[in-house]
């Protein structure tokens, strides 16, 4: 063989083994942040991206085991309403700032600061405060004692002590401390991130992710066929045998109506009461996801979550008995406006549309809402002006039936849309109670006062479905992360 061509060979063999190619992927995503602010608002968008980005104090496995993530080790208790932090060694956000206790202090204050109106407080409870001990020690202080502060420290993400300050920045540009940073934001269409090659974890095997934003579940199935999108969210449950993988897991979200029981329309018990029974909810679970969601028993509460009723049980379907409830109400032919959206959860438009049809069938006449995500938002976050009815996927990371009580029912609190005093009262109650059993038991009175006086619809506990292109290798998880340094790309 000519001596020309063996070098060459010789030659390309040292550079394919010595080059490390850049792997690069494709998500998408059902609805665009609406800021990548981590700190402010409830939205799924952000945290889908964010995620990647930011990091807390604690972090839970795939499977939901409660983990150190920031911290050193989990954390001790100093007094009822004091948690001791001890942080890692030599960790930097992206801009080079140090990740200290000053930052874990920074972070608190911005979160609870009332000036920000954060979103994310139902998540925090009675989160009042924090205190540097040293560079590597800080206290967590709540207002009452707060059994579940630990689990609180994997919501609430760690933001750069001086680059936060900068609200247009930190919303725009976010800097971390985790395996990704920010790239770049193509708005209405598509963020990028490159991996952090300095990440204290380890650097992460893919280099290059793009986010995309796509709202149809069509859409994002095409993509994925066509080998556009590498990982896709939502995936239609009737294309997952048409798809190159299709991977479920049990999700930690919950479709619920949440009622405005304050509002003419639904102020009486009978008509709410009438508004779950006229809801065929294994006809949906069936007919819109395949058997990919199951019927709730009555409540918002997570199964599995701590504070789960297990004596509570779904409301039956019954149109003539709801027929008769509207009509001794006096309510037949009564407008009812139910807000929603459209692309940010799987078949949000088609459930909302069903559950529509249900309740015009028996009597009342329903004005749907479907709003931009963005706008979605700010509507059922706004306290003075709470919509007859909102749909909602709202999720359990918490494992703990606080989540719940502080976004649906504590009223003044997350998307509550109400004014009974003793329900929240009763919420805070329990929320501070630190003896398991009496915990419990407080809830249990709580979850059946909702539902005996319907302050709420809830309808279906739904399984997250990803669709992945060949390429891919990655194991969902039970709390809905898109954690990109867990994936793998099989070239």
């Amino acid at each position: 063989m000519n001596t020309r061509i063996l070098g060459l060979a010789a030659g390309l063999a040292v550079l394919f083994a010595s080059t490390s190619w850049a792997q690069s992927i494709t998500v998408a995503i059902g609805s665009e942040p609406s800021t990548l602010d981590p700190q402010l608002r409830d939205d799924g968008g952000e945290r889908q991206v964010n995620d990647n980005i930011y990091e807390a104090l604690m972090a839970r496995t795939a499977t939901g085991d409660l983990v150190p993530g920031l911290a050193a080790d989990a954390p001790t208790q100093v007094d009822a309403r004091t948690w001791q932090f001890k942080l890692r060694e030599g960790i930097k956000f992206h801009n080079g700032e140090p990740f200290n206790a000053d930052a874990v202090v920074a972070s608190v204050l911005r979160v609870i600061d009332p000036a920000n109106n954060s979103e994310q407080m139902a998540y925090l409870g009675p989160l009042s405060g924090a205190e540097k001990v040293d560079d590597l020690a800080v206290r967590i202080i709540t207002s009452a004692p707060d059994p579940i502060l630990p689990a609180r420290m994997y919501w609430l993400k760690m933001v750069p002590a001086a680059y936060s300050k900068n609200a247009t920045a930190i919303a725009e540009k976010p800097v971390g401390t985790g395996p990704y940073k920010f790239g770049t934001w193509d708005r209405g269409n598509s963020i990028t991130m490159t991996a952090n090659t300095d990440y204290w974890g380890g650097e992460p095997q893919i280099d290059d992710v793009t986010y995309r934003f796509v709202s149809e579940a069509g859409t994002r199935l095409s993509g994925l066929v066509a080998g556009e999108f590498d990982v896709v969210v939502n995936l239609l449950p009737e294309f997952a045998d048409s798809v190159p993988q299709a991977k479920s897991v049990s999700g930690l979200e919950t479709s619920v109506i949440i009622l405005g029981v304050d509002n003419p329309a639904v102020k009486d018990v009978r008509v709410r009461r009438a508004l779950n029974m006229a809801i065929d909810r294994h006809a949906l679970a069936e007919s819109l996801f395949a058997g990919n969601a199951k019927v709730t028993t009555g409540q918002l509460v997570l199964p599995g979550a701590f504070g789960y009723n297990e004596s509570l049980e779904n409301w039956p379907y019954d149109p003539q008995g709801a027929k008769k409830l509207i009509a001794e109400a006096g309510a037949a032919g009564t407008t009812i406006d139910l807000v929603g959206e459209a692309g940010r959860w799987l078949k949000d438009r088609e459930l909302i549309e069903a559950v529509a049809a249900y309740w015009t069938e028996v009597g009342l006449k329903v004005n749907v809402e479907i709003l931009e995500f963005s706008v979605y938002l700010d509507r059922i976050f706004d306290m003075g002006n709470r919509p007859d009815s909102y749909f909602v996927l709202n999720s359990n990371e918490l494992f703990d039936a606080d989540r719940e009580m502080a976004f649906a029912y504590e009223p003044g609190q997350g998307g509550a849309s109400n004014s009974d005093k003793a329900l929240g009262e009763a919420i805070r109650a329990a929320r501070s109670e630190v003896d398991g059993e009496k915990r419990k038991a407080a809830y249990a009175v709580i979850t059946k006062k909702l539902h005996d006086e319907a302050y709420d619809v809830p309808l279906l506990n739904h399984q997250d479905i990803y669709g992945m292109s060949e390429k891919m290798e990655w194991q969902p998880r039970v709390d809905s992360k898109i954690i990109v340094r867990e994936m793998k790309v099989n070239e």
